[in-house]
C-alpha cells in the first residue's frame, strides 16, 4: 500500500505518546449549571490527551471541521496552519526542518496525532466524519488510511451553496467553474459494526403532478412501476399483463408481484393517465415520508450563506467566518447516534456540532453528550460558549466550561502538588487497564478491578503514603493479583509474593499515555 511522506513525519508519528497528560479544571463562572456537556479552552491536542481517562474507547460520533489550509491569515480565526500557536508547536516538536516545511508538511504534522487520540477516543463501532475541501482533500485521504486503515473511510460530498443563496460559491480566478462543494470524510475504527440510520425523507413533488384525479389523500408523483417497455423481450420475475379502468392491457415485468399490484389498484394508488388507459404508475404522496438509505451526496442541508447570517442574527454582528451550519451536522449525527451517545468536537469554532446536539435532544428528548474543544481562548468564550448559552434559553441543557490545567508530572518528575487522589487514581486505573474508572469504584485505597487483578493507590499525604504490613489485614483475601501505588513499601519481597502483591512506586512506576 502506498503510503503518504512529509517533511516531520518521523518526529510527530508517536507524538499523541509523548503529549503530556494534563488535568482539566472547571470553571464555574463560565459555566452553564451543572452538566455532562463540555466546552473545554485549550490546544485540542493536549485536551484530547486530558479526555482519555474519562473517554477512551466511548464516543460513539466524532465531527470535526479542521482547517482547511486555504492560506486565509486576514481574518481572526486563522485557516492556515502559519498561525503563531501552530508555527510555535511545529518549532518545538519538529525542530530545525520545521523551518523546511510548506504548508501542507505543516497541516500533516499538526493533524497526524490529533487523528490518532481521536480514533483512541471512538467506541469500536464509533465513527468520525471530518469536513474538508480541495486544499488537503487529497492528503486527509492517505492520513485516513494510515490510521483508520485502507477500507475503513468512505466520502461524502456537501453542496455547500442553497438554491437561494445569490452570488454564493463565486468563482475564484484559479477555478473555470463556480465551487459548490466540500467533503466530508466518514471513518470508522470497525466497520462491521457500523450500520447507519434510515433518514426520514419527503419526496419533493410538488411542482411535478399535484393531484389530477382529486384523490382525497392529496398532491403525488406517480413514480415508474415497470422494469420493461412493451416490446421487451424480458420474461422475468413479476412479467405478466394488467388492465387499466378504459381496458387497455399492458403487457411486461413490474417492481411488484401481481397480488400486490391488484392490492395497490383496490387501494387507489395506481394512477392511469387522466383518461385512464395511460402506462400505470404509483402514486407517492407529498404528505408520505419514506426512510430511505442515506447517499454521498448531501443537498438541502443548510449553506455556508445560512449559517453565517444565523451567527449574525444570534450575535447582532459578524463574530465567526465559515461556520457550517446547524442542518448538516443534525444530518449527520441523525445518521449514527442514539439518545445517550457521546458527541465529540475537538475544533469547536462556533459551536455549531454543540447546538446540533441540543436540538436532537429536543426532538427525541435524548440525553446526548457533548464535548467541544476549542483553542483560541477568545473564541471558546465570547462564542463557542456564549452560542450554547443563547441557544439553551430555547432548547434547555446546560454545559459545564474547562481549561487544561497542570500537567500530572513537574518539571523534577514528581507528582504535581495540586493532583487529588481521584485524578491520579483515574489516571493510574486508565494507563493500567485502557479503561475508564466510575468514581463509585473506589472505596479508601482500593481504586478498582480488571481482569483478575486488584489495584490500590495511596496517596493521601506527602511522606506518609506508605505500603506497611497493616495493609495485609485489610486486604480482601482472594486469589486476585494487588497491585499496589505508593511512595514507599516496608515489606519484604517474600512476603509481597505469598499475598499476590506487586508493589509500584510513586511517581517512577507510573506509566506514561
Amino acid at each position: 500500500m502506498p503510503s503518504l511522506n512529509w517533511i516531520g513525519k518521523e518526529k510527530i508519528i508517536n507524538h499523541d505518546k509523548e503529549v503530556p497528560f494534563r488535568l482539566l479544571k472547571k470553571n464555574k463562572s463560565l459555566s452553564l449549571g451543572i452538566s455532562d456537556n463540555l466546552i473545554v479552552e485549550g490546544d485540542n491536542l493536549e485536551a484530547l490527551k486530558a479526555l482519555m481517562p474519562y473517554y477512551i474507547g466511548k464516543v460513539k460520533c466524532i465531527y470535526i471541521d479542521p482547517p482547511y489550509n486555504t492560506g486565509n491569515e486576514n481574518w481572526r480565526y486563522n485557516d492556515n496552519v502559519n498561525s503563531p500557536k501552530i508555527k510555535q508547536w511545529i518549532g518545538k516538536v519538529v525542530g530545525g526542518e520545521g523551518e523546511d516545511l510548506t504548508r501542507h508538511d505543516k497541516w500533516l504534522c499538526m493533524m497526524y496525532p490529533r487523528l490518532k487520540l481521536l480514533r483512541d477516543l471512538l467506541r469500536e463501532d464509533g465513527v468520525i466524519f471530518i469536513s474538508i475541501d480541495d486544499n488537503e482533500h487529497c492528503d486527509l485521504k492517505f492520513l485516513m488510511e494510515e490510521i483508520f486503515g485502507v477500507d475503513s473511510w468512505e466520502i461524502m460530498i456537501w453542496k455547500k451553496v442553497g438554491d437561494g443563496d445569490a452570488g454564493a460559491g463565486r468563482m475564484k480566478i484559479t477555478h473555470r467553474f463556480r465551487n459548490e462543494h466540500e467533503y466530508i470524510y466518514v471513518g470508522y475504527k470497525n466497520k462491521e459494526k457500523v450500520r447507519f440510520n434510515k433518514v426520514k425523507s419527503i419526496p419533493d413533488f410538488k411542482n411535478t403532478y399535484g393531484n389530477p384525479d382529486n384523490d382525497p389523500r392529496g398532491s403525488y408523483k406517480a413514480g415508474n412501476m415497470s422494469k420493461t417497455t412493451e416490446k421487451s423481450l424480458a420474461h422475468g420475475k413479476n412479467f405478466y399483463t394488467v388492465v387499466s379502468p378504459s381496458g387497455k392491457s399492458f403487457t411486461r415485468q413490474w417492481h411488484f408481484d401481481k397480488e400486490e399490484f391488484d392490492l395497490l389498484n383496490k387501494d387507489g394508488r395506481i394512477y392511469w393517465g387522466k383518461s385512464g388507459d395511460a402506462v400505470p404508475s404509483i402514486k407517492i404522496f407529498i404528505k408520505e415520508e419514506r426512510e430511505v438509505v442515506p447517499v454521498s451526496i448531501i443537498e438541502g442541508k443548510g449553506s455556508a450563506t445560512s449559517a453565517n447570517k444565523f451567527l449574525e442574527n444570534l450575535f447582532e454582528g459578524r463574530v465567526f467566518e465559515n461556520s457550517k451550519p446547524v442542518e448538516l451536522i443534525k444530518y449527520l449525527l441523525s445518521l449514527y447516534s442514539e439518545s445517550n451517545d457521546i458527541i465529540l468536537d475537538s475544533f469547536a469554532g462556533s459551536g455549531t456540532t454543540g447546538h446540533a446536539v441540543l436540538e436532537l435532544n429536543k426532538e427525541d428528548n435524548g440525553n446526548r453528550q457533548f464535548v467541544l474543544i476549542e483553542l483560541e481562548p477568545d473564541i471558546a468564550q465570547k462564542v463557542t460558549s456564549e452560542r450554547i448559552r443563547k441557544i439553551s434559553k430555547e432548547l434547555g441543557g446546560n454545559f459545564e466550561y474547562c481549561t487544561l490545567g497542570n500537567k500530572l508530572f513537574n518539571p523534577e518528575g514528581s507528582i504535581d502538588e495540586e493532583i487529588s487522589f481521584t485524578d491520579l487514581a483515574k489516571y493510574i486505573y486508565f494507563t493500567e487497564t485502557q479503561t475508564n474508572l466510575e468514581k463509585k469504584q473506589i472505596i479508601g485505597n482500593f481504586i478498582g478491578n480488571f481482569q483478575g487483578n486488584d489495584f490500590y493507590l495511596f496517596f493521601k499525604e506527602k511522606g506518609k503514603n506508605m505500603l506497611t504490613k497493616s495493609f495485609l489485614q485489610k486486604v480482601e483475601k482472594n486469589t486476585n493479583t494487588k497491585i499496589v501505588y505508593a511512595d514507599f513499601c516496608t515489606i519484604s519481597e517474600e512476603v509481597l509474593s505469598s499475598h499476590q502483591i506487586i508493589f509500584k512506586q510513586i511517581p517512577y512506576e507510573i506509566k506514561v499515555y
